[in-house]
């Protein structure tokens, strides 16, 4: 019987390292095509909205930006029973913790990955509102990526590379905006936009940004 594959990249694009996951499988779907059971989602920040997609899988690979207290940039998987533990072992943001109770929920509903792997990576800067992967978390989106096709590979699921023809027409997963090429060119320089939050909620913010306080 054929096993439904779930590939899923969480957290958010708008902090950082936090962008991580989505640009993973963002990456995914613009340069391989995949079987027809298997899907690519952009799962955001969209915490239990998602237990019906998990629900479903019999394989589930997920790739996020996770704090392990490791050095920045640092690649580290997660199989099995280990992965709700670290998806909520320290709350970097409420994603996070709305995705364990994603995993918690569906188990308690009868419906749970027989296969489960957290492909994670240690943020080198989230508190930085609009700001872009850092270096060295974009420079491993490559390596993860290399780890869930042959994770994927070793069960059966054949992938095959896109020709520039495939690319050139694929659907995106998000608002074509939120694409990292769009996304990178149209962000202002840190020197022209606060990115620490929102101005009106946070006290003396705009002096602080204008360098007056």
């Amino acid at each position: 019987m054929e096993k439904d594959v779930l590939i899923l990249g969480i957290g958010n694009l708008l902090w950082a390292d936090e962008g991580f996951g989505v640009r993973c499988v963002e990456q995914l779907n613009t340069t391989y095509d995949f079987p027809h059971n298997v899907t690519l989602l952009d799962g955001g920040t969209q915490g239990l909205y998602l237990v019906q997609y998990v629900q479903r899988a019999d394989i589930m690979v997920v790739f996020d930006a996770i704090d392990y207290g490791l050095e920045p940039g640092t690649i580290k998987v997660i199989e099995g029973d280990d992965v709700p533990k670290f998806m909520g072992a320290k709350k970097m943001s409420l994603h996070q913790t709305g995705f364990q109770e994603v995993l918690m929920t569906a188990q308690f509903a009868g419906g749970y990955p027989s296969e489960l792997v957290l492909i994670g990576v240690q943020p080198e800067a989230i508190e930085d509102f609009g700001g872009s992967l850092r270096d060295c978390v974009k420079n491993q989106i490559q390596p993860a990526l290399a780890i869930a096709l042959d994770y994927l590979n070793e069960r059966g699921v054949v992938i095959s590379k896109k020709s520039d023809q495939d690319n050139a027409e694929v659907p995106d997963l998000a608002p074509n905006q939120l694409n990292i090429d769009v996304y990178e060119a149209g962000r202002p320089a840190e020197a022209e936009a606060y990115r620490h939050g929102d101005v009106r909620f946070i006290p003396n913010a705009i002096n602080t940004h204008d360098g007056e306080a």
